[in-house]
Parts: C-alpha cells; sequence; structure tokens
C-alpha cells in the first residue's frame, strides 16, 4: 500500500461536519455511539481552551475576542438609525454555546407546531419534545413529561437570590403577570428567575457536555484552525470539504465523507459555504464570479433576529453588579469563584425572564423580557457602567421581518453581508413600543420603588408611540439569536433550502443542521432549540426513532 493511499484512507470518513457549535458537538456524540461509524469535525476556531470560555461571567471578555469570536458586523438597516450592530458568533469548540449567556429556554409549543403546519411533517411540539427532554439533565423542579434528567446537557437553577431581582419578578406580579415555576415545562407565560446551563459555578457548553465525551472514544477526529472554503461534489453528490489548516494563508486540505457532508456552522456561515460551493441564488453566484452547481434562492435568505431595545433606570439604596464588578470588590468576587464557585462572576447576564403580552396580537405571549441589576453602557452587554443600574431588555417574540446572508466575494475568509433588516414589518415597530412600555411599567412598578431612582433610558420625555420607536431605532440591538438562512420546507416552496429530514433539496449525501433550517423564529434564545434540532437529526441520519435511540442517547452523553 502507497503512503498517498494511506493519506487518502486516513483523510476519509463516514461523515463530515462543518463546524463544531451547539449541532455539531450533539452531532458527533450521537452519530460517534456506533463504534462502526467514523466522525470528522472541522472547526475554523481553536480548541476551547480559553479561561474565559469556561467563568460565566467571561462572556463579558469573549465576546469581543476575535480569538474564539467571528465578531462580525451587520450592515445598517431601515431602522437603525444607520448603525451597523455587533454580531458576536463562536469561534471554536462549543462555538456561540461556549461564549453565550448560557440561557437555557425551549420556546413555545405553538413554535414547533408552526414549523409542522409550514409543512414539515415530525416537527410539532410532540414530535421535539423526547429531544428536548433527551439532551438535558435538569437539576431542579420542573414536571417530568416535560423535563429531562439524566441527558447530557445539566440544567439549573440560578441558586442566587437578589433583593432588585424579587423585587422586579413583584413588580411583574403586582402587574397581573403570574409567577411560573418552569417556563420550559407546560407553558411559558409569566416571570421566573432563569434557567441556565451552568454547574459548579461553570459553564456546560456543547463542547463540554456532547463533544469532548465523544472525543474519547476513538472514532471522532476535531480538526481546528480548519476554515472550510466549498464543499466538494461528484454530481449532484456533497463526496467532501476543502479547508484551509491554519486559516487564511493557512494549507489547502481536504477531507471525504463515505455517507455525509453535513453543515453545522449556523446562521451566518452554512448559507455562505453553500454560496461559496455554487449553491444559491444563480443572479447571486455569478454577480460574485461564482460557477453555479446548484440553483436554490432560498440559501442566505429570510434571516430573523430578535431586536432588543434596552430599557435602563438608576438605582438608590443598593449595590448593583455594576459596582461589584471593579476594583476591590471585582478581587473579593474573583475570589469566592475561586474558593467556592458563588458569587456574580457564576451568573448570568440574564437574571429573570418575563413573557406577556403586547396586546397587538391575538396569539400567546409575543413579548420576551429580561431583567439584570446591572447596566451597560450604551445598552451593549459586554461593557457595565460605572453608576448603579438595572435593566430591561424586551423584544418580540416572532417578528415578522426578515433580512438576508449573502457573500461579500468569492474570498471564503471575507465576512458575509448580514442585512436582518429590523422592525421593517409595522407589526414588528408596533410591539417593540409595546415591550418598551411594559419595561417602564415594570421598572417603575411598586416593588421596585425603594431601589427605583429615575428612568435614564429611554428616558421620561420619551412619551409618544413616535418617540418610543425613535428611541428603539437608536439603541436597540440584537439578542444574539440569528436563524432561518436555509429554511426547512416542501420542495415546491421557493424559500425552502432544506426538506423536513434537513437533505438539502436537489443534492445527495449534504443536509443542513443548526438554527439556519428554522423556518421561523422560535420564541426563545436558539441554543436550546438548535441541540434538539442536531439530537433529532442524528435520528434521520442513522434511521432510528427517539425511542430507539433513547437508551444509548443518554447512557453515552
Amino acid at each position: 500500500m502507497t503512503a498517498s493511499v494511506l493519506k487518502d484512507d486516513m483523510d476519509t470518513f463516514d461523515y463530515v461536519i462543518v463546524g463544531a457549535g451547539s449541532a455539531g458537538c450533539v452531532l458527533a456524540n450521537r452519530l460517534s455511539e456506533d463504534a462502526d461509524v467514523s466522525v470528522c469535525v472541522l472547526e475554523a476556531g481553536p480548541r476551547d481552551w480559553h479561561p474565559y470560555i469556561h467563568l460565566p461571567a467571561g462572556f463579558i471578555k469573549t465576546f469581543y475576542d476575535p480569538s474564539i469570536n467571528w465578531c462580525y458586523s451587520q450592515e445598517p438597516g431601515p431602522w437603525t438609525a444607520g448603525r451597523s450592530i455587533f454580531a458576536p458568533r463562536g469561534k471554536t469548540l462549543g462555538g456561540s454555546s461556549s461564549i453565550n449567556g448560557h440561557i437555557y429556554n425551549r420556546g413555545q409549543h405553538q413554535d414547533f407546531d408552526t414549523w409542522a403546519q409550514l409543512g414539515n411533517r415530525g416537527w410539532g411540539y410532540p414530535d421535539v419534545l423526547p429531544y428536548f427532554r433527551r439532551l438535558e439533565r435538569r437539576i431542579g423542579d420542573g414536571e417530568e413529561q416535560f423535563r429531562g434528567r439524566t441527558g447530557g446537557l445539566t440544567v439549573t437553577d440560578i441558586g442566587w437570590s437578589d433583593p432588585l431581582c424579587d423585587a422586579f419578578i413583584a413588580g411583574a406580579v403586582s402587574l397581573g403577570i403570574p409567577r411560573n415555576p418552569d417556563y420550559n415545562g407546560a407553558t411559558q407565560e409569566g416571570v421566573s428567575y432563569a434557567q441556565r446551563t451552568i454547574h459548579n459555578g461553570r459553564r456546560v457548553s456543547g463542547a463540554t457536555a456532547f463533544l469532548h465525551p465523544a472525543m474519547k472514544r476513538g472514532n471522532v477526529d476535531v480538526r481546528t484552525h480548519a476554515h472550510a472554503t466549498n464543499i466538494v461534489f461528484d454530481g449532484k453528490r456533497a463526496i467532501g470539504v476543502r479547508y484551509s489548516k491554519g486559516g487564511k494563508g493557512g494549507t489547502a486540505q481536504e477531507v471525504r465523507a463515505r455517507k455525509e457532508v453535513i453543515l453545522s456552522g449556523g446562521a451566518y456561515n452554512s448559507p455562505q459555504l453553500l454560496q461559496l460551493s455554487g449553491v444559491g441564488d444563480p443572479a447571486l453566484l455569478q454577480s460574485l464570479g461564482l460557477k453555479v452547481h446548484h440553483a436554490l434562492p432560498g440559501v442566505g435568505e429570510g434571516l430573523q433576529d430578535h431586536y432588543a431595545p434596552r430599557s435602563v433606570a438608576r438605582v438608590k439604596n443598593i449595590k448593583t453588579i455594576n459596582e461589584r464588578a471593579r476594583g476591590f470588590n471585582l478581587a473579593l468576587e474573583a475570589v469566592k469563584w475561586a474558593t467556592t464557585r458563588r458569587g456574580i462572576l457564576a451568573l448570568s447576564p440574564t437574571m429573570v425572564y418575563c413573557f406577556w403580552h403586547s396586546g397587538e396580537t391575538t396569539e400567546s405571549s409575543d413579548l420576551q423580557l429580561t431583567f439584570t441589576p446591572a447596566s451597560y453602557k450604551e445598552g451593549v452587554q459586554g461593557k457595565l457602567e460605572d453608576e448603579p443600574g438595572m435593566t430591561v431588555a424586551s423584544w418580540q417574540q416572532r417578528p415578522e421581518s426578515r433580512g438576508y446572508v449573502r457573500c461579500r466575494s468569492s474570498d471564503p475568509f471575507e465576512a458575509p453581508i448580514i442585512q436582518t433588516n429590523y422592525l421593517t414589518e409595522a407589526l414588528d415597530r408596533r410591539i417593540v413600543v409595546a415591550g418598551m412600555k411594559l419595561a417602564r411599567r415594570l421598572l417603575a412598578s411598586a416593588p421596585l420603588a425603594q431601589y427605583y431612582e429615575r428612568e435614564d433610558f429611554p428616558g421620561p420625555d420619551v412619551q409618544t408611540d413616535d418617540e418610543f420607536l425613535a428611541a428603539a431605532t437608536e439603541r436597540g440591538t440584537t439578542t444574539f439569536h440569528p436563524g432561518c438562512t436555509c429554511r426547512m420546507g416542501p420542495a415546491e416552496s421557493s424559500w425552502a433550502v432544506v426538506d423536513d429530514r434537513l437533505r438539502v433539496h436537489g443534492l445527495e449525501g449534504l443536509r443542513v443542521v443548526d438554527a439556519s433550517i428554522m423556518p421561523r423564529m422560535i420564541s426563545a434564545n436558539l441554543n436550546a432549540s438548535t441541540m434538539m434540532i442536531a439530537d433529532k437529526a442524528s435520528d434521520f441520519i442513522r434511521g432510528r426513532s427517539a425511542s430507539e435511540s433513547a437508551a444509548v442517547g443518554t447512557a453515552s452523553s
């Protein structure tokens, strides 16, 4: 056997997964449960070695760190006051689950029922619930019919009580919003402390929960600093991936797939790679000098995200995280975390969740609000203010506005064009205004009176709907929940990219498995559902049902 044959054999696997984010980690774990199967995972970033990844409060640092973050920027939109909004995405093992706010939120039952109603068989809430349960190891309250106890993803309660948070919850109740002991259970509506993927004071990412255990099996090859540049096709069948080892200026390499190539790069990178590979809208591809391999106009179209203005009030009579995170106080918190894994360094950026109605739709709760006993400079997470503050972010759960992700050029190392088109639909503008009004009422509620000094943003001069909307366009920002750019739907739908088994329409051996396949935005942060999508996809790929693989899946997570 010649050396070249040896090399070719070594670089051929059953499955090649592009992206070691939330979806890629779950897929690698599930597919490698079969010892006879080989899996290669390509990740553009490094291993998840960075200490700030594992420190829950480290998100403030990873937020802008280009070594583990793509640090994308969105194009200015018609309702963002000419601003280019920062769009961080994880670029390391675990992907965005290694840099996010570690919140666990599944969404509403109707979100998934809507997916099914759009022609996607097997994606209603009863169909996806077994996967949510199979994935999680819930530590805390929750009805057994909704919650899992033996999965790989540890989901905990905050375990930290704060007078400001308690007062906010009481304020919500005073406005008629009920307490909800489990917003991931029978219903989402109500107010409560948040659930998160933190255990013993450390982040639980897709990598720590699923990929690292899988890497111990011997049939998983994880290649870091491996920037995918294009998919390799044999006719209409995907047979491999070309990548640059070391990123831009690195060594060109190729890995082959006997069975499938699976894209798990996320809502920005998966459509970009398809377009770079000649799969997409022919007009776009030709304008960039890219050869059209397969016409699929929906690739990159339909981008949705939650757009959130953050209302801020100044605080009196109590310390907020702003003061606790500076100087000597911060040093004390560091010692506390190092010795007990407790304190503010073990917290999420959001403490309290509230789900309620805007009054603009007849749907179930269409507003999500979050409360934090802290405030950020210009409303942007990552830079705490110097003076005491508290923040309520509010956003529309199911926006109507859609944008796109498109290659900027034929250069695979150039960031894509990201145009989210926030608030272009009139309904979205009405709901975002309603959310800001509710945030004001919550911050000024009687239970918070002893701590509430004044409204800082949008400020007391803002009173009319037009003034609220102007404030939203000036300071609103992403909630870091991009999806819907490789939408799942029937082949006859012009917007659909994948079928309800997540196979790319018109091609063989190629799937997309990540948040980009969502046909419509869900009423939640996206991490939990992205993992669910991957878990369900693993059963499609292996030809198993949830019940058939449950025993293996829970035991080997």
